[in-house]
């Protein structure tokens, strides 16, 4: 048993926002594999897949970005599923648009689901960085990841969601060290025009907490 989370805050408002990137990849999973309706359940909406031999679960936490962990930890505990089985993707500003990474472990760069799930379960479970890149001018970092994708931007952004199911789907059937060596090569995870040298870093932000 694998378990596939995409990292989004719920409801229509949030729908579009590159901060939600994560959610739209589990959606574009859940078309791919052909997977049951989601369902409610571990603070999130859950729904089921069998990729080849091997069992999923897709997980969109709507607990909102800062206590994305509660959710997870919920559905890692109900399903028995190690942490070397989960996989996390989420919205990356140190990587340019277009630009996927897999990573197993390492910091939060500041993002505030990362860091909720790290308290939660631990920091050695997968990652699929998806680029949004870095905010224009003076905008602040939350402002950014929390607002639209531009129209070029959502023009390709189907084409980033298919390589990162692709990514997906090397992971389960492959590993993650053979999914990382074919993706980092291709051009969305730098090996090409639409990769790049990361920029500086610089912290993420998640949504506020709810209230009430």
């Amino acid at each position: 048993m694998f378990l596939l989370v995409g990292l989004g805050n719920p409801g229509p408002k949030y729908a579009n926002h590159r901060h939600n990137v994560g959610f739209m990849w589990i959606d574009r999973l859940r078309s791919a594999w052909g997977a049951d309706a989601f369902r409610d359940k571990f603070k999130g909406q859950y729904a089921r897949a069998t990729v080849g031999r091997t069992d999923v679960v897709l997980l969109k936490p709507e607990t909102f970005m800062n206590l994305s962990g509660e959710s997870v930890q919920a559905a890692m505990t109900f399903f028995k599923v190690p942490l070397d089985h989960v996989l996390v993707a989420h919205d990356e500003m140190d990587l340019p648009f277009e630009t996927l990474r897999l990573k197993r472990g390492g910091g939060t760069a500041g993002h505030n689901g990362l860091k909720s799930i790290v308290a939660h379960v631990g920091a050695e479970f997968a990652r699929l960085r998806i680029g949004v890149g870095r905010p224009p001018g003076p905008m602040r970092p939350d402002v950014f990841v929390l607002s639209p994708f531009d129209a070029v931007e959502s023009a390709r952004l189907g084409e980033v969601l298919d390589e990162g199911t692709r990514a997906a789907t090397d992971f389960l059937e492959s590993g993650l060290e053979p999914a990382m060596q074919r993706l980092h090569a291709g051009p969305s995870g730098g090996g090409g025009k639409k990769g790049g040298n990361s920029p500086p870093s610089a912290p993420a932000s998640g949504a506020p907490k709810r209230t009430g």
